[in-house]
C-alpha cells in the first residue's frame, strides 16, 4: 500500500469512529445526524475536515458560568413579573400587550425576558440613517458605550465609527466593544491601537489561539447591538462596514432593518452585554445604578417590549419558538423578510398551516446572494411555500438583509436573527419582541413599499428553472441540517 493509501484508510477510520461518536454520544436531531454521517462517508476527507469546522458542539458548562453573584436580584424580578403577569396587573397599562400574555409569559420563563412598558422606538431602513443616527448618540455619551458586533470592517466606515469611540474614550467615557472573531477577521491589533492607548476596552468572541485560523465557525456572536449610557439601544440587523451603507458594488443598496430603543427595555439589552463581556473578560462588570439608570420617557411612549437573547447557551430556541406562537396565532396575515430561509420543520408546519388556514402569508428573500450553500438551500425551499399558496418576493433593489416578521399588523419582530437554523440554533442572536399595533403598521407599510421593488415569483417561473439550478438545490438541501 502506498503512503497515500495509508492515509485515506487513517481517515476513513477516523469518520467511523466519528460517525459512531455522533450517533452515541452527540444528542443531535436525527435530520442533522444523517446529515453528518452522509459528509463523512461520502466525502472522507473533505468530510473530516468539514466536522473539524462545523461540528464540534459547544461546551455548556464554560457558557453556564456567566451566571453571577447578582443572580438573586434577576431572579426576584422575575419572580415579581410572573406574579405580575398571573394576576393581570402586568399588563394592565398596555392594552395592546394582553392579547399576547402567553408569548411574553413564554419569553419570561425561558428566557429571563422581562417586559417593559414606556419605551420609545425609531425605526431605520438603511444603514446611512442608522450609523448618522449611532454616531450622534456617541457624541453625546456621557458615562459608557457598549458595542457587540458580528462584523466590523477595517474600512472607512469602521474607521470613522472607531475614531468617535475614541475620542469619547479619550474623554473619560467607558468604552467597550465585543467583535466576532469570524465575522470581524480582518481587525488586528494595529487597528485598535489608539483605541486601547485613550482607554478604550475590546474583546473578540470565541477567539482562535491560532493566528488567521479559527475552526469554531459555529457558535457565532451574531449580535449588533450598542448600549449608550444605559437609556439608548441599537439592535437590528445592520453591521458596521461600507457594504452596509449601499458602498459595495456587487450588493448595491443595502435593504435593512434596525431599531433605535429609549426606555426601560435598554436595561434588558445591557444586561445581556454584560453577561456576554464578563464571559470574555477578566475585567468583570457588576450590576450597578451607573449602567442601570432609572429611565424616565419624556416623549410619552407606551411601548411594550420584550428583548429576547437566544444562542446554543440555552435548552430552548427562543426566538424561533416566539415567531412559531406568533404565526399560530395569527388571525390575518404573517408578513416575513429574511436574507435566508433554511428553516426546520417546525417553523415550515407554521407557515404552511397558517396559509392553509387562509391567512395572508407573505416572504420576500433577496434576488441577489451572498453565501453560495446558503442562498441554493433557500431556493428549495421555495417550492414548500408556493405549493401552500404563500406569496413569495424576490427583492432586486440591492441586497435585502433585514429581519422582520409582522402578524396581524398587531405585534412584531425586529433583530439579528435569520430565519434558518444556525441563527436559531448555532448562533448568539437577539431580537426585540414589539407589543405595538403602531410599530407593526408602521413595519406593514415599509413591507409593503418594499413589495414595489420586487419581483413576485410564480409557481410557474419557479418550475421553469434551469436543470443545473436544481441540482444545486439538491445539494445545498441536503447540507442544510448542518449549514
Amino acid at each position: 500500500m502506498t503512503i497515500g493509501d495509508h492515509i485515506y484508510t487513517f481517515i476513513l477510520c477516523l469518520n467511523i469512529f466519528l460517525a459512531i461518536t455522533i450517533i452515541f454520544m452527540e444528542r443531535r436531531k436525527v435530520s442533522s445526524t444523517w446529515a453528518w454521517i452522509m459528509v463523512l462517508f461520502f466525502l472522507p476527507i473533505l468530510g473530516f475536515i468539514l466536522y473539524l469546522v462545523l461540528g464540534q458542539k459547544i461546551k455548556r458548562r464554560k457558557l453556564h458560568k456567566l451566571v453571577g453573584v447578582n443572580s438573586n436580584v434577576i431572579d426576584n424580578m422575575l419572580a415579581k413579573q410572573y406574579h405580575q403577569l398571573q394576576s393581570g396587573a402586568l399588563l394592565s397599562n398596555s392594552e395592546e400587550a394582553k392579547p399576547f400574555s402567553d408569548l411574553i409569559l413564554m419569553n419570561l420563563k425561558t428566557n429571563y425576558s422581562l417586559f417593559t412598558n414606556q419605551n420609545n422606538l425609531n425605526i431605520f431602513t438603511d444603514g446611512y440613517t442608522k450609523f448618522e443616527h449611532l454616531i450622534q448618540d456617541i457624541k453625546k455619551a456621557k458615562h459608557h458605550i457598549h458595542l457587540e458586533y458580528y462584523i466590523f470592517r477595517n474600512d472607512s466606515t469602521g474607521k470613522r465609527l472607531m475614531h468617535a469611540l475614541t475620542e469619547k474614550a479619550k474623554e473619560g467615557v467607558e468604552v467597550r466593544f465585543i467583535y466576532d472573531h469570524i465575522g470581524s477577521v480582518s481587525l488586528t491589533k494595529k487597528f485598535f491601537k489608539q483605541f486601547t492607548l485613550a482607554g478604550g476596552m475590546v474583546e473578540a468572541f470565541f477567539a482562535s489561539h491560532i493566528p488567521y485560523l479559527n475552526l469554531k465557525i459555529n457558535y457565532r456572536n451574531h449580535r449588533k447591538i450598542v448600549v449608550i449610557d444605559g437609556n439608548i439601544g441599537y439592535l437590528g440587523g445592520i453591521n458596521i462596514g461600507d457594504e452596509y451603507l449601499g458602498l459595495n458594488k456587487h450588493f448595491g443598496y443595502w435593504r435593512d432593518t434596525h431599531l433605535r430603543i429609549e426606555g426601560p427595555a435598554v436595561s434588558q439589552m445591557q444586561a445581556q452585554f454584560m453577561i456576554d463581556w464578563n464571559m470574555l473578560c477578566e475585567r468583570k462588570l457588576a450590576l450597578s445604578e451607573s449602567y442601570f439608570p432609572n429611565i424616565v420617557n419624556e416623549n410619552n411612549e407606551s411601548i411594550g417590549l420584550q428583548i429576547v437573547a437566544s444562542g446554543p447557551d440555552s435548552d430552548y430556541q427562543d426566538i424561533k419558538n416566539s415567531y412559531i406562537k406568533m404565526i399560530y396565532g395569527a388571525k390575518r396575515s404573517v408578513y416575513l423578510q429574511t436574507p435566508y430561509f433554511v428553516p426546520d420543520s417546525s417553523l415550515l408546519n407554521a407557515l404552511q398551516t397558517a396559509a392553509l388556514s387562509g391567512k395572508d402569508v407573505r416572504i420576500m428573500l433577496p434576488y441577489k446572494r451572498d453565501h453560495f450553500f446558503v442562498y441554493w438551500a433557500t431556493q428549495s425551499y421555495i417550492a414548500d411555500l408556493l405549493d401552500y399558496g404563500i406569496s413569495v418576493y424576490l427583492y432586486t433593489d440591492g441586497f435585502l438583509h433585514a429581519k422582520t416578521l409582522v402578524v396581524d399588523n398587531e405585534i412584531s419582530s425586529v433583530g439579528s436573527a435569520n430565519l434558518d437554523i444556525r441563527s436559531f440554533k448555532l448562533n448568539f442572536e437577539m431580537n426585540a419582541f414589539i407589543y405595538s399595533e403602531k410599530v407593526a403598521q408602521e413595519l406593514t407599510q415599509i413591507f409593503e413599499k418594499d413589495m414595489e421593488k420586487c419581483e413576485l415569483l410564480t409557481v410557474e417561473a419557479y418550475n421553469n428553472r434551469p436543470l443545473f439550478n436544481r441540482f444545486k438545490e439538491s445539494i445545498s438541501r441536503l447540507l442544510s441540517p448542518i449549514l
